[in-house]
C-alpha cells in the first residue's frame, strides 16, 4: 500500500544551520502519528517541508506517490502554529474564505464542527480565546476531505478543557483512510489518541514506534519514552 507521506533522506539547512539531517520515514493510510519533539528539535521545519512552505536543501518528500509542490498541496490540509485567519472576519466568513479557497472543504460538516466545538458563526474571531480559536482553525482544517492533515502544536498554550475538547474532535472528524501528524511537545496530554510516533531530536529521527509496540517492548507509555529520550 502507497505511503500517504515518504521523506527520503530529508535534509535542511538555513545557512550554516542544520534543522533537519537524514530525516527517512513513512507514514501510512488510516494513521494519527505524533510527531514529538522539545522546542527546536525540528519538528516544525518538518511539517512546513512536508506541506510544501519550504524546499528540503536535499532528498524528497511525496505526498500519495507525488512530489511535494503544487500538485500534493491539492491532498494535503495544514493547521500552522499561528492562525490564518483575519481579524476582521467573524467565524462564518472564516468558513466561506476557506468553502471558496479549498475544492475539498465539506462545508456541512464544517457546520457539524462549529457546533461540537460549541462556536457561534457571528462569533468575531478577535473576541475568541486562544482554545475557542484553536477549536475554529481545527475546524477549517479538518473539514477539507484532504487525505494527508498536519497539525502543529494543536493544544498549544490552551487550557485543559479546550484540549481535551480539541483531541475528541480530531479523533470523531478526521478522514479514516488519511493520515494525521500532530507535532507537540505536551505529550501525556494527547498521547491517548497516537496510533505511532516518531521522536525528533536535534534535527534527526532517533525513533519511530507503533504505540503498542512501546508499550510491549519497552514496558511504558509514550510520555516515559518522550521524558527518557529527551533527558539524555
Amino acid at each position: 500500500m502507497e505511503p500517504v507521506l515518504k521523506l527520503d533522506n530529508v535534509t535542511k539547512r538555513y545557512g550554516a544551520r542544520s534543522a533537519l539531517s537524514s530525516v527517512s520515514f513513512e507514514v501510512g493510510p488510516g494513521k494519527i502519528i505524533g510527531l514529538l519533539g522539545s522546542n527546536g528539535s525540528g519538528k516544525t521545519t518538518l511539517m512546513k517541508l512536508a506541506a510544501g512552505l519550504l524546499r528540503p536543501t536535499s532528498g524528497s518528500l511525496s505526498v500519495c506517490g507525488l512530489p511535494v509542490g503544487v500538485y500534493s498541496k491539492a491532498y494535503t490540509a495544514f493547521m500552522p502554529d499561528q492562525p490564518l485567519t483575519e481579524s476582521w472576519m467573524k467565524v462564518r466568513d472564516a468558513v466561506a474564505f476557506s468553502r471558496d479557497f479549498y475544492p475539498d472543504f465539506d462545508e456541512s460538516k464544517a457546520r457539524d464542527m462549529l457546533s461540537f466545538m460549541q462556536l457561534s458563526p457571528g462569533d468575531k474571531i478577535v473576541s475568541l480565546s486562544k482554545g475557542m480559536n484553536e477549536r475554529l482553525q481545527l475546524t477549517l482544517t479538518l473539514s477539507r476531505n484532504a487525505k494527508l492533515y498536519l497539525l502543529d502544536e494543536p493544544i498549544g498554550g490552551v487550557d485543559p478543557v479546550a484540549r481535551e475538547k480539541i483531541l475528541d474532535a480530531i479523533v470523531q472528524y478526521y478522514h479514516e483512510e488519511s493520515s494525521l501528524i500532530i507535532s507537540t511537545h505536551l505529550v501525556r496530554d494527547i498521547e491517548r489518541i497516537f496510533d505511532e510516533v516518531v521522536f525528533i531530536k536535534d534535527g534527526t529521527v532517533v525513533l519511530h514506534e507503533q504505540v503498542d509496540d512501546i508499550r510491549m517492548k519497552h514496558g511504558k507509555g509514550v510520555d516515559e519514552m518522550f521524558k527518557e529520550v529527551y533527558a539524555e
